[in-house]
């Protein structure tokens, strides 16, 4: 005879022991472990009360993470520490017509701060921002506490021979390149002297040892910045003959951020003087400035140093 049922046994089939089934409360409440409250609420509307509460009180202890999204945030914006030379009872030095070079340092570098924030290339911080004195080491530290990618002080100092006119470039080491740029940096590290007895620039000697522990890798980010200087000023300021040089700068001593000492021009020369003292010019410079910064950062290895 004819069942109806595939193998002609449907005692057979009938017998078997059924599959369990979950009851329809114990299936929503195993879906509060996976799932926030409001997904329940549109799920399972009729749900008890005190299911949701548990599944929130889960969901609240062990809240579910979306997986970090790789190489797509965008890279921070590297921070560029500028560093007017001098201020507050340190006039730096003074012109033939009685300009102080920490007006002239704080208004030139406060215009290429302008032109940096303008550019919405990078972050610029500076060292100070009004007329006050601030120890060449505490210059540093403010580097060092904002991550500065790069340090850039600023000057237009004075020298014997009032003949000498132009701008240059200066790096750290432990021995000065000539015998203008050690009189330079005496001068430079002098300058702690107006903070009283317990402020003072560090001996040569320890100077020497302090060179010793800038890293490699900063040696070359501050000799790089310092040539990207100098060929951005060549065709529209004038230079020294040998406009990049070096010596014992205490403000240059980071160990790990790049950092030059720009002589803008010499206030003892009356020509540096007066360009110095317009706006149009060191709008020139800080234009110059920041083609310098621009052509740094677009080298991968100083990009890579910049963003870690």
């Amino acid at each position: 005879m004819t069942t109806g049922w595939p193998d002609g046994n449907k005692a057979a089939l009938t017998a078997r022991r059924p599959e369990p089934v979950l009851p329809r409360r114990a299936v929503v409440a195993g879906l509060g472990v996976l799932l926030p409250g409001s997904a329940l609420a549109r799920v399972a509307p009729h749900v008890p009360a005190h299911v949701h509460a548990a599944a929130a009180a889960h969901h609240a202890a062990h809240p579910l993470h979306a997986p970090a999204i790789v190489g797509r945030a965008t890279p921070p914006r590297p921070l560029i520490m500028l560093d007017p030379g001098h201020g507050g009872k340190d006039p730096g030095a003074i012109g033939i017509s009685g300009t102080y070079e920490k007006h002239v340092a704080e208004a030139a570098a406060s215009e290429l701060q302008r032109q940096l924030e303008a550019s919405g290339r990078y972050r610029v911080a500076m060292t100070r921002a009004d007329d006050r004195f601030i120890p060449l080491e505490g210059r540093v530290d403010i580097a060092h506490s904002h991550k500065a990618s790069l340090f850039i002080s600023m000057h237009a100092d004075a020298l014997t021979n009032r003949a000498v006119r132009g701008a240059s470039v200066y790096t750290l080491s432990s021995r000065a390149s000539d015998r203008q740029t050690a009189m330079l940096a005496r001068t430079e590290n002098s300058a702690d002297r107006y903070g009283g007895p317990h402020v003072h620039a560090d001996s040569p000697e320890v100077q020497e040892i302090l060179a010793s522990l800038v890293t490699e890798e900063t040696r070359h980010g501050a000799a790089h910045m310092a040539s990207s200087i100098v060929t951005s000023f060549r065709p529209r300021i004038g230079l020294l003959q040998h406009p990049s040089r070096h010596a014992s700068f205490v403000v240059l001593k980071s160990a790990d951020i790049p950092s030059v000492l720009v002589e803008m021009g010499f206030m003892s020369n009356h020509m540096d003087e007066a360009a110095l003292r317009q706006a149009a010019h060191r709008m020139v410079v800080a234009g110059a400035m920041v083609q310098a910064i621009d052509r740094y950062f677009a080298t991968d290895s100083m990009v890579t140093h910049a963003t870690g």
